[in-house]
C-alpha cells in the first residue's frame, strides 16, 4: 500500500563467485567488448547435462547469436540441487562451447515455481541485462501438477504467453522442445523431430537422484564426467552419507551398553567418524543448566537432536542414547 520514488542504498552483498555475479550495466559492457551484438540467455536451476548443452547449441545457431549461460542462484524448488554444487557443474562444462562464443553469469533471483507469467518476467529481466534472446523451455517454471494429479499449466503455455509479449518487451523468443537422446543415432534431438522407429533414451531427474544414491553409473551419452564428479560430491552414496542412530529408554534398561557396543563396531569397521551422544556426558557438557522437568526434558532432547543433525550433515556417525 506504499508507493513513491526508489532509492537503492546498496547491493546484497555475496561472498560466494564473486567474479560470476555481473549487474546489468556490466554484462552489457562486457558484450560490447566482446563485439555481441545478438546474445542468447539460457535461464537454469539446475545442473547442465548433455541435452541442455545440445539445447543451448541449437538456440545459439538458430539465433545468429553468442551465449549467456544465466543461472538463478536464489532460492529454488525443494530437492534442487543447491546454487554451489550447481556453479561449479556449470564452470566445469564451460570449456565443452567453443572459445570466446559463451559467457556465464550467475542471476541472484528467487524461483517462484509460477509457470508462464514468470517465464514472461524471466524475459523482462533478460531483457535489462542487455540480452536480445531468451530460451523459454518446456513448461519454463511449471509449479507442476495439482492436488487431483493435473497439472497447473501446459507444456507450452510459457512459450506461448512469451510470445505474445515478445516485441512489446523488445526481446526474441527462442523456444525448444525437450531434448532426447536417440540411439541410433548418438545424438540428441528434439522430441518431435525423433526418427521414426527410433530407440529413445532419456533419465528423469528422480532416476538421477536414484543412482547419485546408490552410487550406479550415469552414462556418459546423459552427462559429462565433470558434472558427475561435481553431483556425486555433494551427493555420495548412501553408503558414504552421515546417519543418526537414536536409543531412547528408562534409566537402567540398557541404553549406553548397546550404544556403545555399536559404536566400537562402528568404529571397527572404520571409514566414517562415529560420535556418541550419552545422556550423561551430554548433561554435563551441553545441559548442565537443565534440570528434568519436562519442558527442561524436551529442551535436553532438542540440543542432542541438532547436534546429532549437523554431525549427520557432514558425513558423520551420531549415536544418541539419552533417558526417555
Amino acid at each position: 500500500y506504499l508507493g513513491g520514488p526508489i532509492t537503492g542504498i546498496q547491493q546484497p552483498v555475496h561472498y560466494d563467485f564473486k567474479a560470476r555475479r555481473d549487474t546489468p550495466n556490466e554484462l552489457r559492457a562486457y558484450f560490447r567488448k566482446m563485439g555481441w551484438r545478438k546474445v542468447v540467455a539460457f535461464q537454469t536451476r539446475n545442473p547442465l547435462h548433455r541435452a541442455h548443452q545440445e539445447l543451448t547449441f541449437r538456440a545459439a545457431r538458430m539465433a545468429e547469436a553468442n551465449l549467456l549461460i544465466h543461472p538463478v542462484v536464489g532460492m529454488t524448488k525443494p530437492g534442487d540441487v543447491d546454487h554451489f554444487t550447481r556453479v561449479r557443474c556449470y564452470e566445469a562444462v564451460l570449456d565443452q562451447y567453443p572459445a570466446s562464443t559463451t559467457h556465464l553469469s550467475l542471476l541472484n533471483l528467487a524461483m517462484r515455481m509460477a509457470g508462464p507469467r514468470e517465464a514472461l518476467w524471466h524475459a523482462i529481466i533478460r531483457k535489462n541485462h542487455g540480452l536480445t534472446h531468451f530460451i523459454v523451455g518446456r513448461d519454463h517454471a511449471g509449479p507442476g501438477k495439482n492436488s487431483q494429479g493435473v497439472d497447473f499449466y501446459g507444456p507450452y503455455d510459457a512459450q506461448e504467453l512469451v510470445a505474445q509479449h515478445q516485441a512489446e518487451i523488445g526481446i526474441e523468443m527462442v523456444d525448444f522442445k525437450q531434448m532426447v537422446y536417440v540411439q541410433e543415432k548418438a545424438q540428441y534431438y528434439p522430441v518431435d523431430e525423433v526418427p521414426e522407429g527410433s530407440t529413445v533414451l532419456d533419465i528423469s531427474g528422480t532416476e538421477l537422484r536414484r543412482r547419485l544414491r546408490e552410487g550406479l553409473e550415469i552414462p556418459e551419452w546423459f552427462s559429462f564426467p565433470e558434472v558427475v564428479k561435481e553431483l556425486r560430491r555433494t551427493s555420495p552414496p548412501r553408503a558414504k552419507q552421515g546417519f543418526t542412530v537414536f536409543f531412547t529408554g528408562l534409566s537402567g534398561s540398557g541404553k549406553s551398553t548397546i550404544a556403545n557396543a555399536l559404536m566400537v563396531k562402528l568404529m571397527e569397521m572404520g571409514g566414517r567418524p562415529v560420535t556418541l551422544l550419552d545422556g550423561d556426558v551430554v548433561r554435563k557438557h551441553l545441559s548442565s543448566e537443565l534440570g528434568f522437568s519436562k519442558e527442561h526434558r524436551d529442551i535436553n532432547i532438542k540440543r542432542i537432536g541438532y547436534v546429532a543433525s549437523e554431525i549427520t550433515k557432514n558425513g558423520g556417525i551420531a549415536i544418541c542414547a539419552p533417558i526417555a
